[in-house]
């Protein structure tokens, strides 16, 4: 009641002639028709709003709060008081005249505005109470679809809100009214640019309103669900706007499913419909067949058509009750390609939990087997970082009855120590928990096990081969053995397949033999009998996208080789077995749009892929799946990020039965028949009769390609889509976006210059062929409207059938590519020094495990390249050194080489830095416009403190004295010297090496007549009652010489630069530790200084959650 009271206030508010709180006083035009639609809507109304808007606002130094979000604010340029301090100098909710914004600016010097002059714009924000969580997650969805995507739950406490806004946000300071810092020119590309982003946010606020009105949102009885219904979590996914979709209540029935035709919209469907009632449906719940409910469909609203081409398909939603009151939602389209890239969608469903917390689930790289304990399918968790309170590494065993909800703590005596990206095996009743880590520097190779008849954890003590530290790997289990590939340790990623005999407990390693997969870590491997299948995972460079299977009986590896779309190449994703399906879901890099579930038919090896609707937009990144009977079981899962946070995914499940039951999975018969199909039905006539006139073409009788063996056949030869100069983007984007675009091939035009030909995969040319079998029942040409279609809809939107379709009415032909030019493929440095390390090894007759030592990444120090500490460290390299290092210099393109070793902890920082090709160490290095000459085998550099060196170039310190108490070979004093035009510097430094290089450093940068260098220790050399700023530079802390620093400085105080390395948990208590102690050494000095804060750096991140910070402290005599 009170949610209709609030709302009926507002309403009230809205409806009447006074003007409201705003600047305005009034709602925004151009908004009017959304926010009339929101509010129609019985589970929504809005508080407040902004269309957008371009604006200059002259305020104070102290920014004042965002105003977007109230309702409106005018369309005027008369100068407005701003809620906070300030005024509006310059508002428009339409584009903006560039000419009228620089005359305002440049040409009215009589105007007085005061304080900082800021050229913004400020996209659509709208703030919305929804009646409860269900509707909310409803319209966040809706509104991150249509391109608002920062839209998001603000509130769930006394009143649930949603605030729909997008990023397209532009601010620009510009100055003061008597001191305008930016041309007139710059001004007038600022307004063009603001008026690009008013376009923008114009489209989206209409796509916004047609989704509204067309999901029936704008307050008639017909809604997609009962948000009212209690105890229902339901997820409603947001559907494709390819597909013919009902809108169904599904509060009543329990078990709807309704069959429409393709009709356009508004158009009367007519009475030849048959109807029946609800209630006969809900008599046969859950009994009814799919037969039965396919017969006594029933047309309850409107409907929603997609694009022409779906006439001949039939598409179908269906409303599932399932237990607990959770509400499933799938749609899927009968007419699904083979090829697999048609999109239908499943729903998921949010797991209810009783007994522990909820967030004891709230974890990533955990582990999670399924058993069978007394008769019943349960899930047991281990390990993983999150849980409650403050989130760290776990290892408390977790028993989940997904049916239930039922979650409890398993009690246990004492427990493996706490770990993530560990695996755990089910071999019998027992689960076998390998490796993880335990901290930033800790990688495990322990086994434990967890007896689960006893409930009692057993730490291993395995013997043979040795069984390196990993994390992030990939283990199965195949009879009593447990194989492990891959992983992770520090720099090193491995390839190996080791073998764990839970009978013998000894460690094996597997002979490489086969097509044996790259090294990688964050993979995922299951096991269906005597094989293993293993996809993606990460190389230290790049995702992979790859499919491996491994025979268990010959120990031999090969890469599959499958049709249609394959999955995106990812890692820290899950996989999974479904009957004959193998399933792949989640991982790296995350889908913006959707999540997507892809099954590969292992009987028949083609893809399909299922379009996953959820309102949370969760992240399937390093949770865990469990097959559950016919659910799929997912846990845990989430990121980390510095801008937005840490998010964790809730227990969901999926209901996988729906796909069979439904026919959409495409059995191998069924599979086969149309291929023979095809055929033996193939149009004699060859598709090369759009050839232009005069060219030539010696293509015979087009052949369907069986996509069964990959696409090869006997067919060996090449093709290319043939298509108008004025359609070839289109086609190109169409055919890139569904991965048919032969990548390998160049594009290249026609003999006559007036079509362009696209070089496709066989897989595509099936397709097209395929096509041309039903185009001739197909009504629709697209060749006279082809660019009013495109301008409705962008090429995200277009299915694979409706491309097929515009392509061949457009006249699209395909050719032998008599031709082919081959693009000429760069190999990565990596690549290259892979190969050529394995060709030196296969040579030496060495193990090729070793190539688990080539480093991912390195550094550039003048001409050296320098590898990390980990690179080529097992003493069998020594055997081949001479060798070795040639190579590895020639592949990377560098004349030196070098292995980084560690920084001495002494307080000279000597750099332990090994030189493996090339005569000695001395460098000369360019950065940001300075020299840096030093010996990299006698002192340290950082080439991760460029930002910060950056940041002190472009200080302006003209006439300022600088002392640098940790002056190194330069590191800061040239900054100040050269780019920041320092009067005068004082360098201390002790490190003999250092000063030698400082010395030659200052005289190359021509700034030797401003700089005096003091050797020896700063407590004793460092001048007193000079400086305008000190610079402490030292790492992991510059505190024993903040006294130093208080004492360099003037009486009148200055700028203290204060570096340090501090967890990202304690960076305010650091701050205020830094403060207080600067302070109370200014007191013990006798100096009365207010002590503050000026600007806080971020510069790197040192470790995990530790972060190199630098606090610039200022001064103030009192």
């Amino acid at each position: 009641m009170e949610f209709e009271k609030r709302k009926a206030a507002v309403m009230a508010t809205l409806a009447a002639q006074a003007p409201d709180k705003s600047p305005k006083g009034a709602v925004d035009a151009p908004i009017v028709p959304v926010l009339d639609a929101l509010n129609r809507h019985h589970s929504y109304f809005t508080t407040s709003s902004c269309s957008g808007r371009i604006s200059i606002l002259a305020h104070g130094r102290r920014p004042a709060p965002d105003a977007g979000a109230v309702e409106g604010d005018g369309n005027k340029t008369a100068s407005k008081k701003k809620a906070a301090g300030g005024s509006w100098l310059f508002v428009s909710h339409d584009p903006a005249d560039p000419a009228a914004v620089v005359d305002l600016l440049f040409g009215s010097p009589e105007k007085s505005v005061e304080g900082d002059l800021v050229f913004r714009f400020e996209p659509l924000i709208i703030a919305v109470e929804c009646r409860d969580v269900a509707a909310a997650q409803v319209l966040v969805s809706t509104a991150i679809s249509c391109g608002f995507r920062e839209s998001g739950i603000t509130n769930t406490q006394k009143r649930i809100m949603v605030a729909i806004r997008c990023s397209i946000r532009l601010e620009v300071p510009l100055g003061q009214m008597d001191h305008i810092l930016v041309t007139a020119q710059y001004v007038h590309y600022l307004v063009t640019i603001a008026n690009d982003k008013m376009e923008i946010n114009r489209k989206r606020t209409e796509s916004f309103l047609h989704v509204l009105q067309c999901k029936g949102l704008s307050g008639s009885s017909k809604e997609i669900i009962d948000c009212s219904q209690e105890d229902c979590n339901q997820m409603v996914g947001k559907g494709n706007s390819l597909d013919i979709e009902a809108k169904t209540n599904v509060s009543r029935a329990t078990t709807t499913l309704n069959r429409n035709k393709a009709v356009t919209p508004g158009e009367d469907i007519g009475g030849g419909s048959r109807f029946k009632s609800a209630g006969h449906l809900e008599e046969k719940g859950n009994d009814a067949t799919p037969k039965e409910l396919l017969e006594e469909s029933v047309h309850y609203h409107e409907v929603e058509t997609g694009y022409s081409e779906m006439a001949t398909s039939t598409d179908y939603t269906l409303g599932f009750k399932a237990h607990h009151c959770f509400c499933y939602r799938l749609s899927y389209n009968l007419s699904t390609e083979i090829s697999g890239t048609s999109r239908s969608s499943l729903s998921v469903v949010m797991l209810k939990i009783v007994g522990e917390p909820i967030e004891k689930l709230s974890l990533w790289g955990q582990s999670a087997c399924a058993l069978n304990i007394k008769g019943k399918e349960q899930v047991i968790v281990f390990g993983g970082f999150g849980g409650l309170g403050r989130h760290a590494r776990s290892n408390y065993s977790l028993l989940l009855d997904p049916q239930s909800g039922l979650l409890r703590k398993i009690e246990v005596a004492s427990s493996p120590p706490p770990r993530m990206g560990h695996t755990s095996s089910l071999v019998g009743s027992s689960i076998f928990v390998i490796g993880g880590r335990a901290g930033p520097l800790e990688i495990l190779n322990d086994v434990w096990v967890l007896e689960t008849t006893e409930n009692r954890w057993s730490l291993l003590d395995c013997s043979g081969q040795v069984f390196n530290p990993r994390h992030r790997h990939a283990a199965v289990t195949m009879d009593s053995k447990i194989y492990v590939f891959g992983g992770l340790n520090n720099e090193v990623i491995y390839s190996c397949m080791n073998v764990l005999d839970t009978q013998t407990m000894k460690w094996s390693e597997v002979n490489i033999s086969g097509e044996w997969p790259c090294a990688r870590h964050s993979h995922s491997m299951v096991a269906i009998g005597s094989q293993l299948f293993m996809f993606g995972g990460y190389d230290g460079e790049k995702a992979l996208g790859d499919l491996y299977s491994f025979d268990g009986k010959t120990l031999r590896w090969k890469r599959e080789k499958t049709t249609g779309r394959a999955p995106f190449p990812r890692f820290s994703h899950s996989m999974f077995v479904y009957k004959t399906y193998l399933g792949i879901i989640g991982g790296c890099p995350v889908r913006q749009h959707y999540q997507e579930l892809s099954l590969l038919n292992l009987t028949c090896h083609v893809w399909v892929h299922v379009t996953i609707d959820s309102f949370g937009r969760e992240l399937w990144v390093r949770s865990s799946t469990c097959v559950v009977d016919d659910e799929l079981v997912i846990i845990g899962g989430g990121a980390s990020c510095y801008a937005f946070g840490t998010k964790f995914n809730q227990p969901m499940k999926i209901n996988l039965q729906l796909l069979e039951s439904t026919g959409y999975l495409c059995p191998e018969t069924e599979y086969q028949s149309v291929i023979q199909y095809n055929k033996t039905n193939m149009l004699g006539s060859s598709l090369c009769n759009n050839y232009p006139h005069g060219a030539s073409c010696d293509s015979e009788p087009n052949k369907l390609v069986d996509r069964s063996c990959n696409g090869n056949g006997h067919d060996t030869k090449e093709y290319v889509l043939q298509i108008k100069k004025n359609c070839a983007k289109f086609a190109k984007d169409v055919i890139k976006k569904f991965g048919y675009l032969d990548l390998s091939r160049n594009v290249q035009p026609s003999p006559d210059g007036f079509y362009i030909c696209l070089p496709i995969t066989r897989e595509f040319y099936g397709l097209v062929q395929e096509k041309q079998l039903t185009q001739l029942n197909d009504t629709n040409d697209y060749s006279d409207n082809f660019h009013a279609y495109l301008k409705d809809h962008s090429v995200n939107e277009v299915s694979l059938s409706t491309a097929l379709s515009i392509l061949l009415s457009c006249g699209g032909s395909l050719l032998i590519d008599n031709v082919a030019c081959s693009k000429k493929f760069h190999k990565s440095p990596q690549k290259t020094l892979r190969e050529s390390v394995c060709s030196l090894l296969t040579e030496k007759g060495m193990p090729l495990q070793l190539l688990e030592q080539i480093p991912a990444r390195w550094e550039h120090l003048g001409d050296i390249i320098v590898l990390p500490k980990t690179a080529f460290m097992d003493p069998r390299w020594d055997s081949v050194g001479e060798e070795l290092w040639p190579i590895v210099a020639k592949s990377l393109g560098a004349q030196r080489l070098a292995r980084q070793g560690r920084i001495l902890p002494t307080g000279t920082r000597d750099s332990t830095l090994e030189i493996l090709l090339g005569e000695n160490g001395r460098v000369t290095h360019h950065e940001n416009g300075i020299i840096y000459s030093f010996d990299a085998t006698k002192c340290m550099f950082s080439s991760g403190n460029l930002s910060e060196k950056r940041r002190i170039a472009q200080l302006d310190c003209a006439d300022e004295i600088i002392v640098d108490l940790f002056a190194g070979i330069g590191y800061f004093v040239l900054p100040f010297l050269v780019k920041a035009r320092a009067k005068l510097a004082y360098a201390c430094e002790w490190n003999p090496h250092a000063i030698e290089a400082l010395q030659q450093n200052v005289h190359i940068n021509s700034v030797a007549d401003r700089c005096i260098i003091l050797e020896g220790d700063n407590r004793i050399t460092a001048p007193r009652g000079v400086a305008n700023r000190v610079c402490l530079g030292l790492l992991p802390s510059s505190e024993c010489s903040w006294n130093v620093a208080v004492r360099a400085l003037r009486a009148e105080g200055g700028i203290l630069h204060v570096h340090g390395n501090v967890n990202d948990s304690e960076e305010s208590s650091w701050l205020e530790h830094v403060i207080k102690s600067i302070s109370n050494i200014a007191c013990s000095e006798g100096l009365l200084w207010d002590v503050s804060i000026h600007h806080l750096e971020r510069v790197k991140w040192y470790g995990p959650h530790i972060r190199h910070l630098v606090a610039d402290i200022r001064c103030k005599q009192l």
